[in-house]
Formats: C-alpha cells, structure tokens, sequence
C-alpha cells in the first residue's frame, strides 16, 4: 500500500472517530448487545432497529467509549448496516472479519466494505484487532438474534 494510501485511510479512522455517525440512542431497537474488550478497556453497545415486517435493517445505532479505532470503527458500520437485510449484514460481518484476519495481506473490496477498508491497515496490528472488531461482532450478534426469532 502507497504512502498516501496509508495516510488517506488513518485520515478516515480519525474522521470516523471525532465525528462519531450513528452513535446515541435507539428508540424502539429490536435488537441489543454489549461488547467489551477487557485487553484494553473499548466498550460498546450496538442497537439494531429492523424496517416493520422485514428482516432489512432500517437502523443501527452505537453507544461506547474507546480508541480511536473501535469508535471509528464503530462509525463506519453504522453507515453500513442500514438497508441492509440480515444475510447481508452478516456477509458484510464476514467480509471485514475476513480483512481484519489478514495480517495486512491482499486488498478488501472497497465495493462491498466502503469506508471500512480504512481499517485494513489495523489488521497487521494482532492487539488491535479486537478494537476493530468490537462494534461488528456486537451486530453481529444482534443480527443471530433477530434471525433465530
């Protein structure tokens, strides 16, 4: 990866983590789930509000406190998820899993993890992962849940 490259992606994590999108409350969530990283303290809780009727994600909304990267993280997800149905959403889980697995090796789809390949980088980083991780496996348990219903 290019300088510039790199240097546009922590561009985007920093961005994503001051003007964090879609954190606060959701009213009339359907689904809700805390996760923590006890290695260095990130906390977040995601909620996922469903379109009536439908298993399509009409909001997913986050409330934490943490690094940079897991609330940056945090922010590009929930420009993600909505409109979105729960297969979808879990391949796209899947897909930045994928990606945060990869040591830093290949190149994410930008067309299927938008601003989330910001964070492919995080991935050569072994102990920071798990902040990258946090607000996907949060909706990704949400996800499990409003499907076994």
């Amino acid at each position: 990866m290019s300088a510039s490259l790199d240097s546009l992606y922590q561009q985007v994590i920093l961005d994503h983590a001051k003007a964090r999108h879609g954190d606060g409350e959701l009213a009339g969530a359907d689904a809700e789930h805390f996760e923590r990283n006890p290695t260095c303290g990130d906390e977040i809780t995601v909620r996922v509000r469903l379109e009536p009727g439908t298993d399509r994600v009409a909001d997913l909304r986050w409330q934490g406190a943490g690094c940079s990267i897991s609330m940056a993280s945090a922010s590009v997800l929930s420009g993600l998820a909505p409109g979105r149905t729960l297969p979808e959403l879990a391949a796209l889980v899947g897909e930045f899993r994928t990606m945060m697995r990869s040591r830093g090796a290949g190149e994410p789809d930008d067309e299927v993890l938008g601003d989330a390949v910001a964070l492919h980088g995080v991935s050569k980083f072994v102990m920071r992962v798990k902040c990258g991780m946090l607000a996907w496996v949060a909706a990704e348990a949400c996800g499990a849940e409003l499907s076994a219903r």
